[in-house]
């Protein structure tokens, strides 16, 4: 993952409110995170936009009246890896499964 800034300004609103910028990301990243973070309770508004398709940045924008916006950021980064890391440890179990069952049995 690329490197991490917040917008300037954000910081007159509070700190459940905030822009993130992330360097050479696109739409994988964002639409995943958004999608975790806007189903948490304590979430107002989640969303994100790319600002120029020739600019490789990611502006990652969380809003909240109960907790502060870099703590559910951390908390959506961490639900994604846990997410990617099960598809990854179901599909190679899949894959085992499926190569076995082409293995000759030789008794």
């Amino acid at each position: 993952m690329g490197a991490l800034a917040e917008v300037a300004g954000d910081e007159n609103n509070g700190e459940g409110s905030r822009t993130f910028v992330f360097q050479d990301e696109g739409h994988t990243l964002g639409n995943s995170l958004k999608t975790i973070i806007s189903r948490y309770p304590d979430v107002d508004f989640c969303g994100y936009t790319i600002p120029h398709p020739t600019e490789n940045k990611l502006h990652f924008r969380i809003q909240s009246n109960k907790s502060r916006a870099i703590d559910i950021l951390k908390r959506g980064l961490e639900d994604l890896e846990k997410l990617c890391d099960h598809t990854i440890e179901t599909f190679e179990a899949e894959v085992k499964t499926f190569n076995d069952k082409d293995k000759i049995q030789i008794s």
